[in-house]
């Protein structure tokens, strides 16, 4: 089958062309014609298996017959990073057409996403936190909405996310097709799928989760404290190319990336802890060859497409199967092929039994020629939490004492200055420490001010004292 027999708009087959795709993958094949009919659809989609296009095609292609100027279709996705990338998909097949679309998330300004809104653009790419952020405003409505999309539908509920989805389609019209998609089919995905789909067409229901077939899997026994070293050398000896590396946790990533940087490793780290800009940079360096080591948490283990990535490493051995599935998923995408090697640690051995059973197969263990298994570490990896709540409030505290003497060294050296500044008295001279502020300054009598009976000197006096110069004897008479 070829993407010619899909009944697909031209200026959709000419970006597809161009995107280099050849042929429909299997995913493609089963999803767009019933898409096309405008049926909803339960897809049970494995990573890398082009479900993006999947569900953008047949969509792109009923909105091309319409007037622009409403938000049409919604697409919804667990991670920034995917919202972004489906975005981004969009944006190459729509290269030939006036569509227009928008990826809706947080992280960044709210600014540009509400002109989105306001122009009514024809899709939105969306994360559920943020969109109900928008919902709260007159301005994002979603009442013209007639295709809905859940995209990783089994992650957004790992997440968290079934209670903000409800929420969610509380503002879509209840008239919609449906596209539902989900890497793996537990009980509460397919109870949703039914509160939420109509007769649809299923995909692929029964199919056992799996790694994409076009992966090379392998496992390294290693101790805990040697992993670090083990990895460094496997890239030192090129054993491992490109890599997206997986952590189980924020701390573990930045500690493996803090010894790859000191190694000299070009190196990136992503987390939830990063802020989105670091993000995109990391994400963005990794894809264009500026990093050679991508170090995540599992933030990055759904959906996020890397053109020919050599090697997926899991540092650690994921507690679940589903989320190994999608961390070696990140390699050998649209049926290519790739490596996907996981560090086992003799207390990670029971759950890397349970990820063979689930993918039925056992996965060869291998050794690195010349490393020595028995070396005792040169540094300890993970430091326990306790040790680094202490050592954060301790930097805490010598942060506030460094603040507190700089705040009285600044208020010292504005004493001093004041102190070291010339201060005038009244009468135009300098004033020093003691002395009595000097009387106000007075006039010069007027010339033959002093003729009069008692002189001027005493009703200068008087004067001073309070006294009575105007109407008493001596002072000048009036008239």
């Amino acid at each position: 089958m070829t993407f010619d027999t899909l009944n697909l708009h031209p200026a959709l087959l000419k970006a597809v062309q161009e995107m280099g795709f050849t042929k429909p993958t299997p995913i493609q094949q089963q999803s767009i014609p019933p898409a096309l009919e405008g049926r909803d659809l339960l897809a049970c989609a494995m990573t890398g298996s082009g479900k993006t296009a999947a569900f953008l095609l047949p969509i792109m292609n009923r909105l091309l017959g319409m007037p622009r100027g409403k938000t049409r279709v919604l697409v919804l996705s667990p991670t920034r990073e995917l919202a972004a990338q489906i975005h981004e998909h969009f944006t190459q097949l729509a290269r030939h057409t006036d569509l227009r679309g928008a990826a809706v998330f947080g992280g960044v300004g709210m600014g540009p996403q509400e002109q989105a809104f306001r122009r009514g653009v024809d899709v939105i790419v969306a994360t559920p936190g943020r969109l109900l952020d928008h919902l709260q405003h007159a301005y994002a409505s979603l009442a013209n909405v007639e295709v809905l999309v859940l995209d990783e539908a089994d992650r957004m509920l790992d997440m968290g996310f079934l209670p903000d989805i409800r929420r969610v389609l509380r503002h879509v019209p209840a008239k919609r097709q449906t596209l539902f998609f989900s890497a793996t089919m537990p009980a509460p995905i397919v109870k949703l799928s039914q509160e939420m789909l109509s007769a649809p067409a299923a995909i692929n229901i029964e199919r056992r989760s799996q790694p994409a077939t076009g992966i090379t899997q392998a496992a390294f026994p290693v101790k805990e404290d040697l992993k670090p070293a083990l990895f460094l050398e496997m890239l030192r000896r090129n054993e491992v190319g490109g890599a997206i590396v997986f952590c189980r946790t924020k701390h573990r990533s930045n500690r493996l990336f803090e010894i790859l940087e000191k190694a000299g490793i070009q190196v990136a780290r992503i987390h939830g802890n990063r802020s989105q800009s670091a993000r995109t940079d990391a994400l963005e360096g990794f894809k264009n060859g500026r990093y050679r080591v991508l170090v995540a948490t599992d933030i990055v283990a759904r959906g996020i497409d890397v053109e020919a990535l050599e090697h997926v490493v899991n540092f650690d051995v994921p507690h679940q199967p589903e989320d190994y599935i999608h961390r070696v998923g990140r390699t050998a995408r649209a049926e290519a092929t790739g490596e996907a090697y996981t560090l086992v640690s003799p207390e990670e051995e029971k759950d890397f039994r349970d990820i063979e059973r689930a993918v039925g197969k056992q996965i060869q263990r291998k050794t690195l020629a010349g490393f020595d298994y028995n070396a005792r570490a040169a540094e300890r990896f993970e430091v326990p939490i306790g040790e680094r709540i202490k050592e954060i409030r301790a930097r805490k505290a010598a942060d506030r004492e460094r603040a507190k003497a700089k705040a009285d060294a600044r208020a010292q050296r504005e004493a001093d200055e004041a102190n070291r500044r010339p201060r005038t008295s009244s009468g135009g001279g300098p004033r020093r420490e003691g002395d009595r502020p000097a009387q106000p300054r007075r006039e010069p009598a007027m010339a033959g001010a002093g003729a009069g009976a008692g002189g001027g000197d005493g009703a200068s006096r008087r004067r001073r004292r309070g006294g009575r110069g105007r109407s008493g004897g001596g002072g000048p008479r009036q008239g």
